[in-house]
């Protein structure tokens, strides 16, 4: 008896889930609410599927995400880049949301991301404070930026704006915490990373949330994971410059300041840091080096669960 694997892609949308099989071929479309969420993993289930495929929605997809996880069901959540990237090299452009999930089928069928462990219910709330601390700070800067030019009359309203948003972020800022405070693996954690010089508590809670298989894998991946590992450029005799890209930008953003702090704070990395520029790295180079070295530290400090010791950091 011949076995065959089916690949599920499903297309979410506020009010719609379209779902598509391969190699079947089959589709069908369910409400985006409690019974249409009900109805689609058992049906999902009733085919045990090899792997179910979703692309990151902005949040939209956490609630299915989270039924078929409860299910013991293979999903693997995306990034929408790829996927529009494997359609146009299929020769797919036109774009529809029954479309969607039949490139998401045969992405799953084709290339088989790999299963992650999907983040629990307080990584998902650390991940939407951090979300709400980063969007409360981007409204404070339009405030002050439009604070100078604004006539008389509008600038109190933006003052009081300004001071509002204040008060949030720094109840935010305590929502943090305490929900670090509250998790005894993530306290140990968040002790181990703030004990590196140059290291503070947003780039620590950064990890934490958004990164929450560091310790658990090389070097190489994790660097290659937040977009800190260069990669190659080459073809034929072209030899071009390595460049990092891709990878999480939320974390690559808190890592780059907090290599930033280091480059002057940390012994480590500012003779790490000196070392590049003084052999002719250019700065913004030399300044990604340190990132990778700083998170190569932090990585190998959690893996073996000790917290900053310069004469170990000095080691390759």
């Amino acid at each position: 008896m011949i076995t065959v694997s089916v690949f599920v892609g499903i297309d979410v949308s506020k009010d719609r889930l379209d779902v598509a099989l391969r190699p079947s071929g089959d589709r069908w479309a369910v409400a985006n609410e409690e019974p249409g969420l009900a109805t689609l993993v058992e049906r999902v289930r009733g085919l045990s599927p090899t792997l179910i495929v979703l692309e990151a929605t902005g949040g939209l997809e956490a609630p299915l995400t989270g039924a078929l996880a409860a299910a013991g069901l293979p999903v693997v959540v995306v990034n929408p880049r790829q996927v529009r990237d494997f359609a146009k090299a299929t020769g797919k452009l036109a774009k529809t949301d029954a479309l969607d999930a039949s490139i998401l089928a045969q992405f799953a069928e084709v290339i088989r991301p790999a299963l992650r462990p999907l983040p629990d219910a307080a990584t998902q709330t650390l991940s939407a404070l951090l979300a709400r601390r980063r969007q409360l700070i981007e409204m404070l800067t339009a405030e002050k930026n439009r604070l100078g030019p604004a006539p008389p009359p509008v600038r109190k309203g933006i003052r009081a704006h300004i001071a509002w948003l204040a008060r949030q972020l720094a109840r935010t800022d305590d929502d943090l915490a305490q929900a670090i405070r509250e998790s005894p693996v993530w306290r140990e954690k968040d002790d181990l990373l703030q004990s590196t010089p140059g290291v503070g508590p947003v780039l620590a809670t950064t990890l934490l949330a958004g990164l929450p298989e560091l310790g658990t894998l090389s070097r190489q991946q994790v660097a290659a994971l937040v977009g800190v590992a260069p990669l190659n450029r080459d073809s034929g005799t072209l030899r071009g410059r390595r460049r990092v890209w891709g990878g999480r930008a939320q974390v690559r953003t808190a890592l780059y300041m907090a290599a930033l702090t280091a480059t002057r704070y940390n012994p480590v990395i500012r003779a790490f840091y000196a070392r590049l520029c003084a052999a002719g790295k250019a700065k913004k180079v030399a300044l990604t080096a340190c990132m990778r070295k700083l998170l190569t530290i932090l990585n190998a400090m959690l893996k073996h669960r000790t917290p900053w010791q310069h004469h170990v950091a000095q080691s390759p």
